[in-house]
């Protein structure tokens, strides 16, 4: 079968091993199905895979991908949730400390075929395609978590979203806004500033700039380079969401600031097969649609993972089969 795999580990030049040809179909332990995926998106932990973050030499060769839409055995429309548990594990599966997300120790999603676990998969309803039903398992589920299960935002709040263009800051504006938040963002060049505009946002900052007024909470995916601006940004009680540091982990804790002012920090990671099922329905019930920046053949993906490289996408790209 045609697949997306990492060949080779390089974190200095990620592209280096990735191929894209055929590989064996997947072994299918009892209690898993395999899915005939119909649609794939890209996510930034495909290139921190490729640059070895998470991901061991000696696991190669892996697929890539976490993210499907396609059709089970028995041909029911299906979306996968990525977040593979121990069979033992009940509960909010982000917390079971065995977790994994696919691609990373089991064949990931980016091929003609994957196998899962039967409870990871949830029905597609007919109103979302199966390109835009494949954006939603990992970068908007997400912003799902962040928003409303870690962050608690409610309507009428303002939040700060750092960064306008990936998938999940654009996840974040769509949500926010049709949640009734208040959605304002940073962004380094005009053009993604005028996007999220478009997307929703009520107002676009240069990254760095002095906002209008301080916010009730901050969504962090930056890390380094934007940890400061995030604090000095909260209203006293104010809270960040956390849920990457693509520029670094390592910024000043500003921790009189932090004690001062009541600041909360929490850390928020993928989400729940629930909040999946709820992100879906929210889909379906209010008309809210993923933001896809391209889509293409999956024998193209090379030319995916450059727009993602060079910082030029706005939204989700998906690779269809």
């Amino acid at each position: 079968m045609l697949a997306a795999y990492a060949s080779s580990i390089d974190p200095d030049d990620p592209l280096h091993g990735l191929e894209i040809d055929e590989r064996p179909d997947p072994e299918v332990p009892p209690g898993w199905s395999t899915i005939t995926v119909k649609a794939a998106s890209l996510n930034h932990h495909d290139l921190w895979s490729l640059r070895g973050v998470g991901l061991s030499r000696d696991q190669l060769p892996m697929i890539l991908g976490c993210d499907a839409a396609g059709l089970d055995e028995r041909g029911n429309e299906v979306v996968v949730h990525s977040v593979v548990t121990d069979d033992s594990w009940r509960g909010d599966e982000t917390f079971d400390p065995r977790r994994a997300l696919l691609s990373e120790d089991h064949q990931g999603t980016l091929a003609e075929r994957v196998a899962v676990p039967r409870r990871n998969l949830l029905p597609k309803p007919p109103e979302l395609s199966f390109e835009e039903a494949a954006c939603l398992p990992t970068a908007w589920l997400t912003a799902y978590r962040m928003l409303f299960t870690r962050g608690r935002v409610a309507p009428g709040s303002t939040i700060l979203v750092q960064g306008a263009s990936g998938g999940v800051s654009t996840a974040l504006i769509v949500l926010g806004r049709a949640a009734g938040i208040r959605v304002w963002v940073t962004g380094r060049s005009e053009d993604k500033r005028s996007q999220a505009v478009k997307l929703g946002a009520d107002q676009a900052f240069e990254s760095g700039a002095r906002l209008p007024e301080r916010v009730d909470a901050v969504m962090e995916t930056v890390g380094e380079a934007t940890w400061a601006h995030s604090v000095r940004s909260l209203k006293p009680g104010g809270t960040i969401v956390v849920s990457g540091a693509t520029s670094g982990q390592a910024p000043p804790a500003e921790l009189t600031r932090m004690f001062f002012l009541q600041l909360s920090v929490i850390g928020s990671t993928m989400g729940t097969r629930e909040e999946l099922e709820r992100l879906i329905r929210l889909c379906v019930e209010r008309g809210v649609r993923p933001v896809i920046h391209e889509t293409m053949p999956l024998s193209e993906a090379r030319r995916g993972f450059e727009t993602m490289l060079r910082g030029e996408m706005l939204g989700k790209i998906v690779f269809t089969l």
